[in-house]
């Protein structure tokens, strides 16, 4: 079980891959699945086995108020149905945290729950913000759980510059599930999950 990281360097190698992620070309990406409210695309992994997803929609609100609702804090379990408990383990300085999440099942329960303990880091972005993350092996395993693990994740939000009132939404997704699952079952829940985090979202922003 590993100490915390230091922060800072953690941090900021986290943006920059993310950053880097935001800049693959068009032509890599797959469409996996396309909803009404958001379209999304895969990708092999760099990092594992899996794929890199990458959902990109229009959400209609100002940025800062989208990433409260996406960022660890007070919002995200009232509208994520994904998420069932949420702790903040430890707090950092610049909007930095350690917290431990759990998932519900999926696909009739073949994805059993989960448990995920994850850095996190939001930063400003161009106009709008980057909320980013990255699993850590840390703190012990709850009975009934396996423990996942996030390869580096996160979230673009930037305000259109005709319509600021509206933001430009784009996340970039790489689970590693772990367990006995297999792959098609993985990848058709990630493309759904990814789908619906918008529709959810977007509700919850209306309430």
């Amino acid at each position: 079980m590993d100490l915390l990281p230091d922060a800072a360097p953690l941090a900021t190698k986290l943006r920059n891959t993310l950053i880097q992620y935001h800049s693959i070309p068009d032509s890599e990406w797959r469409v996996a699945k396309r909803s009404k409210d958001a379209t999304v695309w895969r990708k092999p992994s760099e990092e594992f086995s899996g794929y890199l997803y990458k959902a990109q929609g229009v959400v209609e609100d100002v940025t800062n108020r989208i990433v409260d609702h996406i960022r660890p804090g007070p919002y995200r379990l009232d509208w994520d149905s994904l998420m069932t408990t949420m702790d903040i383990m430890e707090t950092f300085e610049e909007n930095c945290c350690v917290m431990r999440y759990t998932t519900a099942g999926q696909l009739w329960n073949i994805i059993a729950p989960r448990e995920f303990v994850d850095f996190s880091y939001t930063a400003s972005y161009e106009d709008g913000l980057l909320t980013c993350g990255i699993s850590l092996d840390y703190g012990e395993v709850r009975p009934n759980f396996v423990r996942g693990f996030n390869h580096p994740c996160g979230w673009f939000c930037i305000p259109l510059k005709d319509y600021p009132s509206h933001s430009l939404l784009t996340g970039y997704i790489q689970t590693e599930l772990r367990g006995m699952l297999p792959q098609s079952a993985v990848d058709t829940a990630m493309s759904s999950t990814l789908a619906n985090f918008y529709s959810d979202l977007k509700k919850a922003l209306k309430t």
